[in-house]
């Protein structure tokens, strides 16, 4: 790659800062997220094991030489190490003869099965995840507003400029794959499609050579793309194939496939908040469904631009998804968490940020600026229910708007805050 041409991204810290702690670190993601040319960036010497060069004479030399192919000046990329899993064992073997930091930097774009690989790694080998790019990496949002600062509470008022509709639509279905950043908004969906293709035809088979139903694979793939954002149960799953698509999938098998996909980083869920409010409100232990990246549901659900203007609701759910991949970005560069709140009352919240201090902070997303008297009120309504139930209440509630042209504090404390003001 040509550094010049090289887009900063946000877990460019967190890589300089593991690579002056461990002697190995690994970047785990979803394909063409851009852990290769992130890892590049930050090494001196490579080798692409998945690079078809030479009739895939790498892959072969790292099957007969693992040691050797970790030859080369550090930082030393490795990239798509599981396509050989010994690499780890040999890597995790080399930092502990030469224990020096920052000796390699490996990426994967799936969890391989643990057989064949002796050591975790720990204390060795450090992982990163990485996701597709946030709005405030792909030059979308304006980054008036810093996350960070707004769960201390911190808020500048700014106007940040109006927000077309369609513009917010685009940004969903096109995705934040860096690839994908210039293509033509009529094409944008059509890269996150054969994104899809590639994992069921391949991806799904290399991970550990078994071979699975593509049909029940992509009906699977299409309920979880229905029900976005939300915390349906397997069992759910399963009900909604065969009321939608009239064909019939075991449980087993869901969670089986499930499991593929989480090992893919297909899916990147959201867990539930709960222990830390100790609360006496019974609260649901049920992750929020989500892809990797909304475009991923849209090509799933053939949702193109003008079907979506048409299909409001279901814009709000990806609209959601869209904000929670950033949010999720945005406060893990912080070293914060992001997790989902649901009780047994059906009060819920989108979206939590647990913070290294114990506090946490509350979010209502909204796709229109009309609906952020609600959002407020919602956000309002919980904190006095955990207050009355001897819990911890949140440090700060925010709603998180697509369509709104100003970040501001409402007088019953709420800030708002548009999506395209909003970086880490």
């Amino acid at each position: 790659m040509d550094i010049k041409d090289y887009r900063p991204r946000i877990i460019d810290k967190q890589i300089e800062d593991y690579l002056a702690t461990f002697g190995a670190v690994c970047i785990e993601g979803p394909k063409w997220c851009g852990k290769t040319w992130s890892s590049s960036y930050h090494s001196k010497s490579e080798i692409l094991i998945g690079s078809p060069e030479g009739n895939f004479q790498n892959r072969r030399l790292a099957e007969m030489s693992p040691a050797l192919v970790l030859e080369g000046e550090t930082p030393r990329l490795i990239d798509e190490w599981q396509e050989v899993p010994p690499l780890w064992d040999a890597v995790r073997y080399k930092v502990d003869q030469i224990p020096e930091k920052g000796q390699f930097l490996l990426t994967g774009s799936a969890t391989p099965v643990r057989k064949g690989i002796i050591h975790s790694g720990a204390g060795r080998i450090a992982r990163l995840r990485m996701r597709p790019m946030s709005l405030y990496e792909s030059g979308e949002s304006s980054g008036k507003v810093s996350l960070k600062e707004l769960c201390e509470g911190k808020l500048t008022p700014a106007m940040t400029g109006e927000v077309d509709l369609r513009d917010l639509i685009r940004y969903i279905v096109r995705g934040g794959w860096p690839g994908n950043l210039n293509t033509p908004a009529d094409k944008g969906g059509l890269l996150p499609e054969e994104y899809l293709n590639a994992v069921i035809e391949d991806d799904v088979y290399r991970i550990d050579n078994i071979k699975r139903n593509p049909t029940k694979m992509r009906l699977l793939l299409r309920s979880l793309a229905r029900n976005e954002s939300t915390t349906v149960t397997n069992k759910t799953l399963k009900n909604d194939v065969k009321a939608i698509d009239d064909e019939d999938i075991d449980t087993d098998t869901i969670g089986s496939y499930l499991d593929v996909f989480k090992r893919l980083f297909l899916t990147d869920n959201q867990e539930p908040f709960a222990t830390q409010i100790r609360s006496s409100v019974r609260v649901k232990q049920a992750e929020k469904r989500h892809f990797s990246d909304p475009s991923l549901a849209c090509a799933l659900l053939k949702a193109t631009p003008d079907r979506l203007l048409s299909d409001l609701q279901t814009l709000g759910f990806l609209f959601e998804a869209l904000c929670e991949r950033d949010l999720k970005i945005y406060a893990e560069s912080f070293g914060a968490h992001l997790y989902h709140y649901q009780d047994y009352a059906n009060k819920e919240i989108d979206a939590v940020i647990e913070l290294n201090n114990g506090n946490w902070c509350a979010f209502e997303i909204k796709l229109g600026a009309n609906q952020i008297d609600e959002a407020a009120e919602n956000l309002l309504a919980i904190k006095k229910s955990i207050d009355e139930g001897g819990g911890t209440p949140p440090s700060m509630m925010c709603v998180i708007c697509g369509l709104s042209n100003a970040a501001y504090r409402r007088e019953d404390g709420v800030f708002v805050v548009p999506i395209t003001a909003l970086k880490n």
